[in-house]
């Protein structure tokens, strides 16, 4: 369900996207040195966002190096990381243990039962660190499995389940930016559940998954109504992101914000009419 909240790179400075990349590649080699292989296999586009809007919020310190890598091992690249990052990688596998987790428990997959055995011990770590966090997550999670299961027809609802854990991923610490921090990662989690449903609809139709679109994908204004369902959400996502004080990396948030998270949307966008074009052909 992640990989929607990336940059758009023509709109981008190249400045910029060097320092995205560079913070990118950071939270890659902090999830290496921390947690292995497994651990980069979890590296996410999402994160990177969410440790360059606490990195600036809270104005933390970067550790800026030059180091090869298995992607590209020719030449070194440039890779930023901090506090902030070393906390990033910490959700990151905690979502990826309940991911496992629950792959296990519904559909008893082998590879969800492995990963779950090989993630266990550094999740109880982690869990150590972040009780109250990790409890909170899993709540949210089990909130959305039994919405899902029982096949609910209401995106707010299920959209929202997943908000309250994107919310609680950008508390990164108490202070009195949690009640915006947490508004903007709602908000931005429900775009982020409300734009994988629309990415995955046929798919879905398809497979004879649950798809909290599928009820209203016969509408004649389907189309409209996602539209304006997303950008409802994102408005007041905006809206919570321009309450923060960050200045530093500014642009690069804004154009993830703004620009970035469109990005996917526009892609399906296309592939529905291309679909479209071929069925009239």
């Amino acid at each position: 369900m992640f990989g929607y909240v990336t940059v758009c790179k023509p709109e981008l400075k190249m400045k910029d996207y060097y320092t995205y990349r560079a913070y990118y590649c950071g939270l890659c080699r902090v999830l290496k040195e921390k947690y292995g292989f497994l651990g980069q296999m979890t590296l996410t586009y999402d994160m990177t966002f969410l440790v360059l809007l606490l990195t600036s919020l809270y104005e933390e310190k970067p550790t800026h190096e030059r180091n090869h890598c298995i992607v590209h091992p020719l030449k070194k690249h440039d890779m930023v990381f901090n506090e902030i990052t070393e906390y990033a990688a910490d959700m990151n596998v905690v979502l990826t243990y309940f991911h496992f987790a629950d792959d296990w428990k519904d559909e008893k997959s082998k590879v969800g039962f492995t990963g779950m055995r090989m993630l266990h011990k550094t999740y109880m770590k982690i869990k150590e660190k972040y009780p109250k966090k990790c409890e909170n997550i899993r709540r949210c999670l089990v909130r959305l499995n039994k919405a899902e299961k029982r096949k609910e027809e209401n995106i707010d609802i299920v959209s929202g389940y997943f908000g309250e854990l994107m919310g609680e991923l950008l508390l990164y610490k108490k202070d009195m930016w949690n009640h915006t921090l947490k508004k903007l990662g709602f908000y931005l989690g429900k775009y982020i559940y409300i734009l994988d449903a629309y990415d995955d609809l046929e798919k879905d139709r398809v497979n004879g998954s649950y798809n909290p679109l599928l009820a209203l994908s016969d509408d004649e204004q389907y189309e409209e109504k996602c539209g304006q369902m997303l950008t409802l959400v994102l408005a007041e996502c905006s809206n919570a992101f321009e309450r923060l004080p960050c200045v530093e990396y500014i642009d690069i948030l804004r154009n993830i914000l703004y620009v970035g998270v469109w990005n996917k949307y526009d892609e399906r966008q296309k592939k529905n009419k291309e679909n479209e074009k071929g069925i009239e052909e």
